[in-house]
């Protein structure tokens, strides 16, 4: 059939990619709608296939694989699969179906199946840390992406056409960054879990061996669950006032005067 995995892997953004911003929006715009969503996403995917098709029809004056692979054809496509759904989307839910969701919701509604909180110590609990790590990924994830998606190809305008020399220096520096990253996937999970894995070796190994280990490790506690920003600590000079209550002066009763005595 003339197909390639380059072919399949582009038509995949044809299919698919008009479900990218309905799915963004509910994740993160309160006004976002469900059935909006739905038919921004079925919508979309009708768009682009009709793009598509138009395409390769107006630039290769048939439709054949081959027209269809072409990077202006498969690009017409993606897009229109991508913005067409977004816009189908906003004005679904700004004009037709808004909707008011509060997204705090979440925490009060979303439970673990079990509360086996045994294997998190209270920094992994800690809602400050968290929020913390939260930002740590996102500053790097939108610089990552913006040099992936725009510093990235600019720097190869001046080249313009490739030559073979630069070309394969290109290849080169895409292999290393492949590379790297598989790297640093693989290893810093094994770094930071040594001491399990030395734990997990060491057991096989004399159960291999039937030798017996006279030390025996004590249970580990549950960690105690971290304070949340919701349970503040009471004020320091309200904790020293609860420490420390004053006792209750006696009120010593008035003696009466002569007059009233009388």
């Amino acid at each position: 059939m003339g197909l390639n995995l380059g072919w399949v892997y582009l038509f995949m953004g044809v299919v698919i990619g008009s479900a990218v911003i309905p799915l963004w929006n509910m994740m993160t715009w309160s006004k976002a709608s469900g059935t909006g969503a739905v038919i921004a996403a079925w919508s979309g995917l009708v768009l682009a296939l009709i793009g598509w098709l138009v395409g390769a029809k107006i630039q290769g004056g048939s439709v054949t694989v081959a027209t269809l692979g072409t990077n202006e054809v498969m690009l017409s496509g993606n897009l229109i699969a991508i913005f067409s759904s977004g816009i189908i989307h906003y004005i679904y839910s700004k004009f037709i179906d808004p909707q008011d969701y509060d997204f705090s919701t979440l925490n009060e509604n979303i439970h673990l199946v079990e509360q086996d909180l045994s294997g998190l110590g209270e920094q992994q609990q800690d809602r400050k840390v968290l929020r913390h790590a939260k930002r740590w990924i996102a500053r790097r994830g939108y610089l990552l992406t913006f040099v992936k998606i725009i510093v990235w190809p600019i720097l190869s305008i001046p080249a313009g056409v490739f030559t073979k020399p630069y070309f394969a220096f290109w290849v080169l520096v895409s292999i290393a960054w492949g590379f790297g990253a598989a790297i640093t996937i693989s290893i810093l999970p094994l770094f930071e879990s040594q001491d399990e894995i030395g734990k997990v070796c060491s057991g096989m190994l004399n159960y291999i061996l039937c030798k017996k280990v006279e030390e025996t490790y004590a249970e580990e506690e549950p960690a105690a669950p971290a304070k949340t920003l919701e349970e503040e600590e009471p004020a320091p000079q309200a904790a020293k006032a609860l420490e420390e209550d004053e006792p209750v002066k006696e009120v010593e009763p008035a003696t009466p005067s002569g007059d009233e005595a009388a």
